[in-house]
């Protein structure tokens, strides 16, 4: 199971971009399925906010090993993904993180850490 995250988010369109985020949302979910087809990542799920006020309205979490999302963020393609939907959506942020039994690892980092 993939202990690894890379959380893309972003908070909404671009007044006048709201067409090409639609096209690139749909073309993101067909290039992040042929990562996971091919291996170079484990998983990828969609997510859609409700209003809320708040400036996060969406994000992708793509699972994969720490090696994978390092060599992704690495290609040329995940660069221009990145800056498009920097060009048509605000907000737009990319972190890496873990889950699962990398959240116990961390934390035990963290106690160990804190209680030096």
């Amino acid at each position: 199971m993939s202990t690894h995250v890379i959380f893309f988010g972003w908070n909404r369109p671009v007044p006048g971009r709201e067409q090409h985020a639609g096209d690139h949302f749909q073309e993101f979910i067909q290039y992040l399925s042929g990562l996971q087809q091919s291996g170079a990542i484990d998983s990828f799920e969609p997510v859609l906010l409700s209003l809320h006020g708040g400036d996060l309205n969406g994000f992708f979490l793509i699972r994969g090993t720490r090696q994978q999302l390092v060599d992704l963020e690495g290609t040329d393609d995940w660069l221009a993904h990145s800056t498009r939907a920097g060009l048509h959506s605000s907000g737009v942020g990319v972190v890496q993180g873990v889950t699962g039994e990398g959240v116990m690892q961390w934390m035990e980092l963290w106690q160990g850490l804190i209680s030096a």
